[in-house]
């Protein structure tokens, strides 16, 4: 193990900066793919001369397939539950990024546990994914579609189909405007 210099006070804060835009990428992907937000997913992504192969993903796979994937994907939610984070000098690192996933496939509803693997890059416009690499450590088919549920009309029901799977752009309205009447 190698013994580091210690970091100032500007260092510091100045790390902590960075592991919180890194962090807000995680939240920010699993966010697109709620409400489908193709700019917002593309935003993410750094520049990169080469494109890489699957199962890694990076910015020219997504430009390529981010319309198919929200076309041919129903509802996809992505919690994000821990999220480890190694800095490779000041504009590179690397995380791990456990998250767990509810994918409406349609025909059927899959419950997935995910490790993504990312490598990330500081850009003039802050840090960026890389690349991205979805390893499954399993995925389960549900014996009930939730989404074929009757509608919840919450709140007079707890359980049941709710609104944001017919009106996802109603999780995009600006929170600081309060709730969509």
């Amino acid at each position: 193990m190698t013994e580091r210099a210690p970091m100032t006070a500007e260092q510091r804060s100045e790390r902590l900066w960075s592991v919180h835009e890194i962090r807000q990428l995680a939240y920010r992907y699993a966010h697109a793919f709620a409400v489908r937000d193709r700019e917002l997913m593309l935003s993410l992504w750094a520049h990169t001369d080469v494109p890489v192969r699957l199962p890694a993903i990076d910015g020219h796979r997504l430009r390529a397939d981010v319309d198919r994937w929200f076309d041919v994907l129903g509802t996809v939610l992505l919690h994000v539950t821990n999220h480890v984070i190694e800095f490779e000098g000041d504009d590179a690192a690397t995380g791990e990024v456990h998250c767990l996933g509810q994918i409406d496939l349609g025909y059927r509803f899959v419950d997935q546990t995910i490790l993504y693997r990312d490598r990330y890059v500081r850009t003039p416009s802050g840090w960026r994914f890389q690349t991205r690499s979805h390893l499954l450590w399993f995925g389960q088919e549900r014996d009930r579609h939730p989404l074929r549920q009757p509608p919840a009309r919450w709140p007079r029901r707890q359980a049941g189909r709710g609104v944001l799977v017919d009106e996802p752009e109603l999780a995009r309205d600006d929170p600081a405007k309060g709730p969509t009447p």
